[in-house]
């Protein structure tokens, strides 16, 4: 079996064991960014969105009381069925699902209007491939909204990022910088429109439970915060029972016509 398959089925088995787990959580189902896509969305009531890598579904809710019609795409089949039943017991007739990788979209050249993806984007194997898949399936000055926990860019920072991320979720990648993202999005052939910050506490007790952490790393991940430099602590609002805040980012780009 290739790294690539590998790296799938690892990020399948992570969230389809947890997928109400992620329906419920309310770092998902809530927050700024989350208000402020919705707004957004208002402008696009004709439009036929992708949610890539939606997960629990909270975008596709979302964007089905805005746009035309959402297509709920995810690796976990266990999260499309949260998704499909959520979305019938809501009475939103609009969204249907579809699984798959995010560097291989099983769908025409210029099928959509907008693309959106919240939170899935770290786990992406090959962040520049499915940004390249979703220009592709965008039709030409198509919308893409991204949002993701992102990377101060300084190397003491990331470094400490990167590794209580990954001993907390095996499947984790990783979380790119702002001007990461942007050279990716370029590459891929969109133009950037703007950005809006946000800082997302989270509280270690939940966010370990969600990904069913095993102990061992659990205490890992207590021992590296507790020896972090002072600037590290400082940076992440590192509290005395593990909980943090990271940075977050949501990103406005077209593809180029």
């Amino acid at each position: 079996m290739t790294t690539e398959h590998n790296h799938h089925d690892k990020v399948k088995q992570q969230f389809g064991e947890q997928a109400n787990a992620y329906l419920t959580s309310m770092v998902h189902a809530q927050g700024a960014d989350l208000q402020q896509l919705g707004q957004l969305l208002n402008n696009y009531p004709e439009a036929c969105l992708l949610d890539l890598g939606c997960g629990a579904g909270h975008v596709s809710f979302l964007a089905a009381q805005a746009v035309q019609s959402v297509t709920a795409y995810d690796l976990s089949d266990e999260m499309l069925k949260v998704v499909s039943d959520t979305a019938s017991k809501r009475g939103l007739e609009n969204i249907v699902t579809k699984q798959g990788i995010a560097e291989k979209l099983p769908f025409i050249d210029q099928t959509f209007d907008i693309v959106t993806s919240r939170y899935s984007l770290h786990h992406w194997r090959d962040v520049g491939m499915a940004l390249h898949e979703a220009a592709r399936v965008l039709k030409p000055g198509g919308k893409l909204f991204l949002i993701d926990v992102v990377s101060p860019g300084n190397p003491v920072l990331d470094i400490w990022l990167q590794t209580v991320e990954a001993l907390r979720d095996t499947s984790h990648v990783r979380d790119y910088c702002a001007s990461e993202l942007i050279r990716y999005l370029g590459e891929a052939g969109f133009i950037m429109d703007g950005s809006y910050s946000y800082r997302l506490h989270l509280q270690f007790d939940s966010w370990v439970k969600r990904m069913r952490t095993p102990q061992s790393l659990i205490t890992a991940i207590r021992e590296y915060q507790i020896s972090a430099s002072q600037e590290t602590q400082q940076y992440f609002e590192l509290c005395q029972d593990g909980s943090f805040t990271s940075d977050t980012l949501l990103i406005e780009a077209t593809r180029k016509l």
